[in-house]
């Protein structure tokens, strides 16, 4: 009897131990992520254009509390959060307008960024408006350009980076396929150019990813998340041409944050 008490009490107390070591090993890691400092830069991908609801203070910027970034930070409660992701950005306004909030005690960096300097929005433009040869001729022009100049834009960008976050774990996230080929659309694009456009966005993002990885940055490839809600899906996370809101064509709806970038952010934060 004396035995089976001793026992008990034990394992009462080994129970308390794990229990405590539990208890501060769950509120350490809650401390190490409320003590991440985060900013988050780049183009309308990451300002969330498309998904609404935007900050009135942002501006053309049009940040949206609905974008990956502030998802992020709502379900993670960090110290301090810098959103300064603007809506057009291109490489050289990322080194001129959004570098403000990086310091040595900078945790957490995201960005996309690139879309822009390849012209994303010329090609949609001629290929919904011009003919097919046009179309995939421009396309062909963008690819050039991320053979050619590009990697110096995003080179320069990633090393401004660095320079003042040089602590900083540094995620860019690519940019998805637009379309879903042989899908029903109401565009009107061939299934030829809806290929091209699909593989000029796998181009620019291999570019990219080529170009962070040797800068020691994570990439995070999201088509996989988006596959199967491509335009043209009949479940699309990204808006088609809207003509009545034709900022918000080829962007991600809200559904296309929180359920295609947050999850590669939170893979690879």
């Amino acid at each position: 009897m004396k035995m089976s008490r001793l026992v008990a009490f034990s394992s009462s107390l080994l129970l308390g131990a794990v229990l405590a070591l539990t208890g501060a090993a769950t509120a350490n890691a809650a401390q190490s992520v409320q003590a991440v400092d985060y900013v988050a830069l780049g183009d309308s991908y990451s300002s969330g254009v498309g998904s609404g609801s935007y900050d009135s203070a942002s501006g053309d910027c049009k940040r949206s509390t609905k974008a990956y970034p502030a998802l992020w930070a709502a379900a993670n409660s960090p110290s301090s959060f810098g959103f300064t992701a603007c809506s057009g950005a291109r490489t050289g306004d990322v080194k001129a307008n959004q570098l403000g909030p990086l310091s040595a005690s900078t945790d957490l960096v995201s960005i996309s960024i690139g879309g822009n300097d390849a012209g994303f929005s010329d090609v949609m433009t001629t290929c919904v408006l011009q003919s097919e040869a046009t179309c995939l001729s421009r396309i062909a022009t963008a690819r050039s350009y991320v053979d050619t100049t590009l990697p110096g834009n995003l080179d320069s960008v990633y090393s401004a980076i660095r320079t003042k976050a040089p602590s900083a774990h540094v995620v860019v996230l690519g940019y998805p396929r637009f379309y879903k080929i042989g899908g029903s659309c109401a565009v009107g694009l061939s299934d030829k150019v809806r290929t091209a456009i699909n593989g000029a966005a796998d181009y620019l993002n291999t570019a990219t990813a080529k170009r962070a990885a040797d800068h020691g940055f994570t990439f995070v490839d999201v088509a996989g998340k988006f596959a199967g809600h491509e335009i043209c899906s009949g479940s699309a996370w990204l808006h088609s041409l809207n003509w009545l809101n034709i900022g918000e064509s080829y962007h991600p709806t809200a559904a296309g944050q929180s359920g295609g970038y947050l999850p590669g952010l939170d893979s690879a934060a």
